[in-house]
This record gives structure tokens, C-alpha cells and sequence, in this order.
């Protein structure tokens, strides 16, 4: 994302500060109400076209007359193409009055995720002028973004303004990097038959990033079998949140990348409230690491594998309680869930080396979340079995993720990402590289040993290479020369300047 473009959202995003909206989170919440209204026009021109190349029925959801709260409208001027050159007052009426209404009961089906937590939702922005000012700068954002040769460059804006919440402090939100998501999602490769979870969802990254990766590499086997399609917009992706904002972000977020149905849901994932067991076949996510809660609160199930208040180690316990047998997880975990001596800490790794199967441990550096965290994480990925299957366990250390590893994370040259996945995707390979290389493998024997750490310093061999030096006499023999050349320089100019004195 280049910086004009990240002026020009800079710049919408103080109009909506002088038109009185400050909170962050509303702001992105009020600013992705608007991208929605837009993205569904260009998505439904997009199912269109691709309805007609394959060869399948389409009815636009703006065709004919729409009902809204009572009155039949001319679906047509819901259009954010057509409503967009409208005069200010007009405008705002038609947004104000029929197109936030439209997409707040797009579903019809008022027990739907979406219905759900849009029907709280408010349009916030209070003048004809501001609305105005709002689409026009926002048309000149998409046009510099249909210029960029970029396939991510929406999530990358989307992205960016997501990062203004937690660099503003709001809620603690804490955003998970687009190509770390991309990363994960490549290494566990989603199937068409999945059923994925991500139980902290926030805005719905991991399910949105599943979604494509699965419409880029399976595209018949998505799109054109009835069943997987039924399957793909309507029961594969499950998120959950406590946050309602963050929800119906998510919501809007999943359906702009064209998965009709998701299921969002407001859940406490670690509370009795979520009873799911052996339900999902993926699970992608990056849990709140929130310190402590209150015990009580937490579903007991979860306090029997591993007893602490801690919800990182709790999220564990959970992931392995939704899981399907033979299911999948990747999740990120601060550091200290790989070395932590905590009774917890060991119970929780204990249960994945000994009773799942332990995959891989990916070591992040800590600039993967700045600006706003500094936190040293992990990648985790294993596999549900209930009965054991740790083998050898693949160990990475990732030093460089493609940018800077300092606030301002600016693209560079050095990306360990492509290597990762090649590499996990070739384990067999794996087998004879050193301990001093970027990746190997470490027998589970060797783990239990090390009472189950799994920091990759524990295993890493560091190579130190012999740096020979001089003799003493030598290097004494050169100072005294450059001494001696000082000191004759030092005479030429004091003669240098006699002369100009005189």
C-alpha cells in the first residue's frame, strides 16, 4: 500500500473527526457500513458475470422493486454506483432512509448472524455535507486502489484501518498481520468439506483469508458443486466474539468476500455458553493473551486439562475440545506458553506432545505486531487424535517476515514466509538439516527430556565462527605507525598555518 493511498484514508478519516465522530472504533465501524454498501454493488456485478461464464442462475439483489420497512423502492438507486452522483441532500436521504435499512435486513432471515448484530447498528454520519465529502473521498480511495497491481491491496487498506483502533488504544484490539493469517492458512491448506473455527474472532481475518485461499486453489470444487457451494456460504465458517462491534465488522467483512451466511456469533468461547465438542476439522486463530480471569466464569471441562486463569493456556485446552478427531489447529501463543514452568504451562504442552500430535513450532520475532505490540510470539500446529502421534516435532526460527521489524514496518527484501511453507509442506525433507539451519527437526523423546519446553533456543545450536586476530606486537606496530603519521600531519599544518599568519 503506497503512502498517497494511505494519505487519502488518513484524510477521510478526518472528516469524520471534525464531523464529530472520534471514537476509532466508531469511525471504522461507520467507515466499513459505507465500504459494504459499495463492495456489495461491485460484488454483485462480479456474482453476475461469473453466474453467466459458468453457466448458472442469478438474481442481483437489487433487481426490480425491494421492500423497505413497509415501502417498495426501485432497487436500482440503492446502487452506490448510482446514488453516489446524486446532490447532497438527495443522497443522504436515499443512504439515510432506504440503503443503511436495506443492508442492516439483507438477510431477510432475522435469526441469521447478520440480522442479528446489524440491527443494533447506527448510521452515525450527521449531515448531507459530511456523507458527501465521505463518498467522494472514498471513490478517490478505490480508484487508487484499482490502480495498484496488488490482489491484497483491499486488505491492505482494510487492514490499515483496523491497525488506527489498536494504535489508538480502543478496546485493546489487537490485529493479526494479513500475511501472518495468509502464512497459516497456506500451511494447513483448507479443503473444500472443512468446517473452520476461529473462536476469538475479532473482524473475521483467519475466516476471510480461508474463503479466498479456497476460492483461488478450489474454485470448481467450491463454486460449481451444488453441495460444497451450499456448504461454502452457508456452514463452513463459524466465528465467535464478545464484542458487537467487532461482530458485525466480521459479519460485513465475510460477506463482502462473498460468503453469504457465515455463522457470527456473540460468545464467550472459554465460558459454559459454548458447548461445541469435536465439531470443527480447522481451527485458525489468535486468541486475546488478556493475562487473567475470573475462574468462575470458565467452562470446567477446560479448567481439567490444564487449572490457571490464564486465557492463552485456556484457549489451548479449548481448541482441543472443539476439534473433530483429525482436526487441525494453528494459533498463535506469546512465548511464554512455550517455556512458561508453571504447573499449567507444562500440563497444556504436556497434553499436546503427549495425547495430540505436535507438528511444528514456528519462532516469530517480536516486530511481527508492532506498531502497537511488542510481544514475542509463536505459531503452533498439531492435530486432534486423543491418542498421541507426536513423532518429530519441526522447529522454525523466523527472522525477517518481508517488512521492517520496527514501528514504522516498511516492506523490505528478507522474508522467511515463502521458505516456511515450502519447507512444511516437504517435512520429509527435513530430516537431515543441522540444528544450526533455520529449521529442523526434534525428536519428541528430546522434548520430554527438556520437561516438555518447546522454545527453540532449547534445541537451536548456534555456529561460532573463529575470528583470528593479529599478534599483539603487530597491532601495536600499526598504532605506533598511525601515531607517527598523526604527528607529521599534525607538523605540516601548524607550518601551514605560520605562513598564513605571517
Amino acid at each position: 500500500m503506497t503512502g498517497e493511498l494511505k494519505n487519502k484514508i488518513d484524510g477521510l478519516w478526518e472528516i469524520f473527526w471534525t464531523g464529530g465522530i472520534t471514537n476509532p472504533l466508531e469511525v471504522v465501524e461507520q467507515m466499513t457500513y459505507l465500504m459494504f454498501i459499495r463492495d456489495i454493488d461491485s460484488a454483485d456485478n462480479i456474482r453476475a458475470k461469473e453466474a453467466a461464464m459458468l453457466g448458472l442462475p442469478f438474481k442481483s439483489i437489487f433487481d426490480g422493486e425491494v421492500e423497505i420497512d413497509g415501502r417498495k423502492v426501485e432497487g436500482e438507486q440503492l446502487k452506490w454506483s448510482v446514488f453516489h452522483d446524486f446532490p447532497a441532500q438527495r443522497m443522504y436521504s436515499i443512504v439515510q432512509e432506504w440503503v443503511f435499512p436495506f443492508i442492516k435486513n439483507l438477510h431477510g432471515n432475522k435469526k441469521s448472524a447478520y440480522s442479528k448484530y446489524m440491527e443494533d447498528a447506527i448510521f452515525k454520519v450527521s449531515t448531507p455535507l459530511m456523507l458527501s465529502k465521505i463518498v467522494d473521498a472514498m471513490d478517490e480511495i478505490y480508484a487508487m486502489m484499482d490502480k495498484i497491481q496488488s490482489t491484497d491491496v483491499r486488505g491492505d487498506v482494510y487492514e490499515y484501518l483496523l491497525s488506527k483502533i489498536a494504535q489508538s488504544g480502543v478496546n485493546g484490539q489487537f490485529r493479526t498481520p494479513r500475511h501472518i493469517i495468509r502464512m497459516m492458512v497456506e500451511m494447513t491448506d483448507p479443503q473444500p468439506n472443512e468446517t473452520i473455527c476461529d473462536p476469538a474472532c475479532g473482524t473475521s481475518g483467519f475466516l476471510v483469508i480461508s474463503g479466498e485461499y479456497l476460492k483461488e486453489n478450489y474454485k470448481k470444487e467450491v463454486l460449481l458443486d451444488k453441495k460444497n457451494r451450499d456448504h461454502f456460504m452457508n456452514d463452513m465458517f463459524y466465528g465467535f466474539d464478545t464484542d458487537g462491534t467487532m461482530l458485525r465488522i466480521g459479519a460485513m467483512n465475510m460477506m463482502t468476500h462473498g460468503i453469504e451466511n457465515p455463522c457470527i456469533e456473540y460468545r464467550d468461547s472459554l465460558s459454559d455458553q459454548n458447548s461445541d465438542r469435536d465439531k470443527y476439522s480447522l481451527i485458525l486463530a489468535n486468541p486475546p493473551f488478556k493475562g487473567s480471569l475470573d475462574a468462575e466464569i470458565v467452562s470446567t471441562d477446560l479448567l481439567k486439562v490444564c487449572k490457571t486463569k490464564k486465557t492463552e493456556l485456556l484457549f489451548l485446552a479449548l481448541f482441543i475440545r472443539m476439534l473433530k478427531i483429525g482436526g487441525r489447529c494453528a494459533c498463535i501463543v506469546p512465548d511464554g506458553v512455550l517455556f512458561g514452568s508453571s504447573n499449567a504451562h507444562k500440563a497444556i504442552r504436556k497434553e499436546i506432545v503427549e495425547n495430540q500430535k505436535l507438528e511444528a513450532v514456528i519462532s516469530m520475532p517480536s516486530g511481527v505486531f508492532k506498531p502497537y505490540a511488542g510481544v514475542s510470539t509463536g505459531i503452533l500446529i498439531f492435530t486432534k487424535t486423543n491418542h498421541g502421534g507426536t513423532d518429530n516435532v519441526w522447529f522454525y526460527d523466523m527472522t525477517a517476515d518481508g517488512k521492517s521489524l520496527d514501528d514504522k514496518r516498511t516492506p523490505i527484501a528478507d522474508n522467511d514466509i515463502p521458505d516456511i511453507i515450502a519447507r512444511f509442506k516437504n517435512l520429509d525433507g527435513e530430516n537431515d538439516r543441522k540444528r544450526t539451519d533455520k529449521s529442523f527437526m526434534v525428536p519428541k523423546s528430546e522434548i520430554i527430556e527438556k520437561d516438555y519446553d518447546l522454545s527453540i533456543n532449547k534445541y537451536k545450536e548456534v555456529e561460532y565462527i573463529p575470528v583470528e586476530y593479529p599478534p599483539t606486537s603487530e597491532i601495536l606496530d600499526e598504532i605506533e605507525k598511525l601515531n607517527e603519521q598523526i604527528m607529521e600531519e599534525t607538523r605540516v599544518l601548524r607550518e601551514l598555518l605560520k605562513g598564513t599568519s605571517n
